[in-house]
C-alpha cells in the first residue's frame, strides 16, 4: 500500500492531506508538524486573534478530530532531523517513515533582529507562528510604547493592532516609503495617511541603530541617532522560505524549494508546496506567500500524486485587514509601471500596467474593483485606463469588452 509523508503542517500540508483522502486516496498518509497545535489559520494571527475578537478553535483549519477520522496519521510538536532519498526514508522524532511520495511544505521563517543590535532582548518579537503570538499577547497594553520594525504589510498590520490597543506606536521603514517591495507610491500614501490618522509615526528612511535595554528592551536608536521608548518590539522585516532540511538532502534551490510545472522537485519521488516552493512564471520563477497559493498548490500536489498530472497555473490574490480597510490584491504587482487610480476617498483602487497589459489590482474597501480586476487578469484581457479610471463606467462591462 502506497505511503506519503507530508512534511509541514501549515494551509499547503493541510490541503494536501485533504485532498488526498477527498479524492480517494486509501494508502498511508503522515502529516508531520513542528508546532504543538493542529494546522490553523495564520493570517487571523496578527489581527484578530491578537486582539482577542477570534478563540483558539476558530484558528483550525479543521477540527483536531477530523485528521482521526480520515485516518491521517498526524504527528504534531515533530522535527523532521533529515530525508534519506536513497531509501525513500525521512527521519523524525527518532523514528525512520518510509515513503513513496515525501512532499515539502515547510513554510518560511521570518527575518529576526541580529542580536549584535539587541534583537535578543525579551520584548522583542517576531509574529508568524501562534506561540509567537501568544507570547506577544501580554505585552500588548495601552499605554505602553510599541515599536515596529518594517513598513510592509506584516508590519503595518502589526502597527494597526497595536494602536486599536491603545499604545503608543512608532513604525521605522529604511526605505524611502512604507509598502516599498510591494505596492505603488498611491497605495502606500493611502495606508500612510490611514494610520496617520490613528497617530502612528511611520518614519520612512529611517533604520534601527539599536535596541537598548537590560534583559528587557527599554527602548531604541535609530539611523538617525533619535532615541525612543520601546517597550514591546515586533520585527516585520520579511521572512525566508524553509528551505534547509531539502538543502541538507541535495534538492535542487532556487529562491526556494525549486520544482517543476507539477511541482515535483529535483527528485522526482518528492514535491513541494506553499511560502518555500518556487515554480516556473512567465519565463522566471516564482515564490508566492500567500494562503490562496498555498492552498491551491498544495490541492495539485496531491492530484499530480494520484496521477492527475496537471500543471500549476498560479492566480496570485492577497488580502491585508488593518483597521476598517480591507485590501484585496489581484496579480503581482512587479513590472507594473503606469498607475490607474480609480475613486478618491476609503473606497479606491489602483490598477497597475505594463505597457498595455493589466497586471495586478490593489482594491481599498473595493470588493466589486478586485472581484472584476482578478477576473480580467486571469481572463487576459486589459481594458483602456481612461475607461478604469472613469468613475461612470460600469466595472462589470469591461468584462464583456
Amino acid at each position: 500500500m502506497s505511503k506519503i509523508v507530508v512534511v509541514g503542517a501549515g494551509q499547503a500540508g493541510a490541503s494536501v492531506v485533504a485532498t488526498l483522502r477527498a479524492n480517494g486516496f486509501t494508502g498511508h498518509v503522515t502529516l508531520i508538524g513542528e508546532e504543538h497545535a493542529p494546522p490553523y489559520q495564520r493570517p487571523p494571527l496578527s489581527k484578530a486573534y491578537l486582539l482577542g475578537e477570534m478563540a483558539l478553535d476558530r484558528l483550525f483549519l479543521r477540527p483536531e478530530s477530523y485528521y482521526a477520522e480520515n485516518a491521517i496519521d498526524l504527528r504534531l510538536d515533530t522535527r523532521v532531523d533529515a530525508i534519506d532519498r536513497s531509501d525513500k526514508v525521512v527521519v523524525a522524532g527518532g523514528q525512520s517513515l518510509s515513503y513513496d511520495h515525501l512532499v515539502l511544505t515547510t513554510g518560511s521563517v521570518p527575518r529576526r533582529l541580529p542580536g549584535a543590535i539587541g534583537g535578543e532582548l525579551r520584548g522583542v518579537h517576531v509574529v508568524r507562528t501562534l506561540r509567537d503570538v501568544d507570547k506577544m499577547a501580554p505585552s500588548v497594553v495601552a499605554g505602553r510604547h510599541a515599536l515596529i520594525v518594517g513598513g510592509g504589510y506584516i508590519g503595518l498590520e502589526a502597527a494597526a493592532v497595536c494602536s486599536k490597543k491603545g499604545m503608543k506606536v512608532t513604525l521605522v521603514e529604511m526605505a524611502e516609503r512604507i509598502l516599498n517591495r510591494v505596492a505603488c507610491p498611491e497605495t502606500a500614501a493611502y495606508f500612510r495617511a490611514l494610520h496617520a490618522g490613528h497617530d502612528v509615526d511611520i518614519r520612512e528612511g529611517v533604520g534601527l541603530d539599536r535596541l537598548v535595554g537590560e534583559g528587557h528592551v527599554e527602548g531604541a536608536v535609530l539611523s538617525d541617532g533619535t532615541e525612543i521608548k520601546a517597550d514591546l518590539v515586533i520585527a516585520g522585516i520579511g521572512i525566508t522560505p524553509a528551505t534547509a532540511l531539502a538543502e541538507a538532502a541535495g534538492i535542487g534551490i532556487d529562491n526556494g524549494i525549486a520544482v517543476d510545472a507539477h511541482a515535483r522537485t529535483s527528485d522526482p519521488s518528492i514535491w513541494s508546496a506553499g511560502d518555500c516552493a518556487s515554480f516556473p512564471w512567465k519565463g522566471g520563477r516564482v515564490r508566492l506567500e500567500s494562503v490562496g497559493n498555498a492552498i491551491d498548490m498544495g490541492e495539485l500536489v496531491a492530484r499530480n500524486i494520484l496521477g492527475a498530472d496537471e500543471e500549476y497555473v498560479a492566480k496570485p490574490w492577497f488580502w491585508s485587514g488593518q483597521y476598517d480597510v480591507k485590501l484585496q490584491i489581484a496579480g503581482l504587482a512587479r513590472g507594473g509601471e503606469t498607475i490607474v487610480v480609480r475613486g478618491d476617498g476609503p473606497v479606491r483602487s489602483h490598477w497597475y500596467y505594463s505597457d498595455d497589459e493589466l497586471v495586478a489590482v490593489d482594491a481599498m474597501n473595493d470588493p466589486r474593483g478586485y472581484m472584476v480586476g482578478k477576473r480580467l487578469i486571469e481572463a487576459g484581457k486589459s481594458p483602456q485606463p481612461d475607461a478604469v479610471a472613469d468613475p461612470a463606467t460600469d466595472l462589470k462591462s469591461l468584462l464583456k469588452a
